[in-house]
């Protein structure tokens, strides 16, 4: 619907330019001059964006360049359209068709990454059935020697088989960092009296982004909820912590100036969990994935910090932390110290030591051209470095809806990794 009316407000547009000039020549002069200026307006908010202000480091699909020139095509359009015969009528539905036109650009840029399902999500609120954070449990079951979790599990009759969502602020007592409310899904095993150890699971969203999106377009709920109906209420804690401090940010996951992330993710975000939450606190028990900057960011947590992260998935993540290139990166975030970036850069460290208590799952979209090399890059480089590690390829391109899967095709081998299940 939203496209027809755009369409709608397109050709109304279109009449009113074509009824305010006479001659044919300077109509299709004209309609040329505002196709041009929406090119151009096109190309220089993307340099803007990506190159001058670094909002993003990725560059910005055909597709999408392509709805954001119809936006800017359609203002131009309505610009023109009532300016040489201003009326105020004729102003304020220029105003509306111009509106339109912008929705609908900007929804199918949101179609393209899957990643506001809705005004909600879009606003960042919190899920209606948020519960308040329980206070951690002072007892609970003794760790496994032997075996998965689920092999002497069973999930108490009065409890629900549906997980719960909660939120906290996870403040950077290391670190300094500054960070946004962070999301945690308990499962029902969680709520028992007393309950068991249960393993962790630091998620980790995109740049541009906030915790809340995995939530929203990665389906967290519904991926967990899956998961623990068919394994008695069992499944890893999971936390999904502020890596970026802003929507636009970008940090890298690393300490510099830009905020110190990566003490925040490897030494506040544990400590934190460790004293709030009633989890297993063995080494072996805690893992750490993400999607695009936090696939990055989760293979560099996993090679620089592997006694605290053993196990880690990266989707669809760069081989390394960067502002688009190595050398941008280096001059602005390292002070052109390249031997700094190789100290905490993954594949020189996967190259320099090895990892054999680590392991890790690359996943990618078969369609991301962009990212599929990196993501081959690192699968070679982790496995030379002695981590268990497996590279697989799921239907789809750099999206959410590609995230969202990686996770729940993965979440078996993880829960088997943890030693959840069997």
């Amino acid at each position: 619907m939203l496209r027809i009316g755009a369409a709608v407000a397109g050709i109304w547009l279109l009449v009113r330019l074509a009824s305010s000039v006479g001659n044919m020549w300077t109509k299709v002069l004209r309609c040329t001059v505002i196709a041009a200026l929406a090119v151009a307006l096109t190309g220089a908010s993307g340099y803007l964006a990506r190159d001058t202000l670094q909002l993003f480091p990725d560059r910005l699909p055909f597709v999408v360049q392509l709805w954001v020139g119809t936006a800017f095509f359609g203002v131009a359009l309505a610009v023109s359209a009532v300016v040489p015969r201003f009326r105020w009528r004729r102003g304020a539905t220029a105003l509306v068709a111009a509106s339109l036109i912008l929705v609908a650009s900007a929804n199918e840029v949101n179609g393209v990454y899957a990643a506001y399902p809705t005004t909600r999500d879009f606003l960042g609120l919190a899920p209606a059935d948020d519960i308040t954070l329980p206070a951690k449990q002072v007892h609970s079951l003794p760790r496994t020697v032997a075996g998965a979790l689920e092999s002497h599990w069973r999930l108490p009759p009065d409890l629900s088989t549906n997980g719960k969502l909660t939120s906290a602020m996870i403040p950077g007592r290391v670190s300094g960092f500054s960070a946004r409310m962070a999301k945690i899904y308990l499962p029902p095993a969680y709520f028992a009296q007393p309950p068991p150890r249960l393993p962790v699971l630091v998620l980790l969203s995109g740049q541009p982004g906030m915790p809340q999106d995995w939530l929203s377009a990665g389906k967290l709920m519904r991926t967990m909820d899956r998961f623990v109906k068919a394994h008695h209420g069992l499944s890893p804690i999971v936390v999904v912590p502020d890596a970026t401090g802003s929507q636009f940010a970008d940090p890298l996951c690393l300490n510099s100036a830009r905020g110190n992330v990566d003490a925040y993710l490897a030494q506040d975000v544990p400590a934190w969990i460790a004293a709030h939450l009633a989890v297993d606190t063995g080494p072996n028990a805690w893992a750490v994935a993400g999607a695009s900057y936090g696939g990055t960011c989760a293979l560099q947590l996993a090679t620089n910090h592997a006694g605290v992260y053993p196990t880690f998935i990266d989707i669809a993540g760069s081989a390394e932390p960067t502002l688009g290139d190595r050398r941008r990166t280096v001059a602005d975030v390292f002070g052109g110290n390249e031997a700094a970036f190789r100290r905490v850069n993954p594949l020189d460290l996967l190259r320099l030591h090895r990892y054999p208590s680590s392991a890790g799952a690359i996943v990618i979209g078969s369609a991301d051209s962009a990212t599929k090399p990196d993501a081959k890059t690192v699968f070679e480089a982790t496995t030379a470095a002695g981590m268990v590690s497996h590279y697989s390829e799921l239907p789809g391109s750099h999206d959410w809806r590609v995230f969202s899967l990686a996770l729940e095709t993965e979440l078996p081998w993880l829960a088997r990794r943890l030693n959840l299940i069997e």
